[in-house]
């Protein structure tokens, strides 16, 4: 005769809610600090396409031999054939003023500035 012995593999409800605890406190260090790296990398990434833009800026004024007080439009710095071929976006969906030639162009976003 055989005797069947049961055995239990799963595990305990101590065990599932100390990996709970344990998930949970890595989430609470590490989502505040991929915000941040977020924050971060959108102003970069709207820092270079303002620079972009003044580069566009000045290259529009050479060519069309315009003043530093003109003020360019979207259709003379964005499209084909033109400095920059689609406008750029702010990726915190900020949106960007031209300005004139002489000034820096700004973003709506007030911590994103060149």
């Amino acid at each position: 005769m055989r005797i069947r012995r049961f055995r239990n593999n799963g595990f305990t409800l101590v065990e599932i809610m100390i990996v709970v605890a344990i998930i949970a406190l890595l989430a609470s260090v590490a989502i505040p600090s991929l915000v941040e790296a977020r924050r971060k990398a959108q102003k970069v990434a709207c820092q270079a396409n303002l620079k972009a833009i003044a580069g566009a800026k000045t290259t529009w004024s050479l060519e069309m031999r315009k003043g530093d007080a003109d003020v360019p439009a979207d259709t003379d710095l964005f499209g084909l054939g033109k400095p920059i071929e689609t406008k750029p976006l702010c990726p915190a969906r900020g949106s960007y003023d031209l300005k004139a030639v002489s000034d820096k162009p700004t973003c709506t976003v007030p911590d994103h500035a060149l």
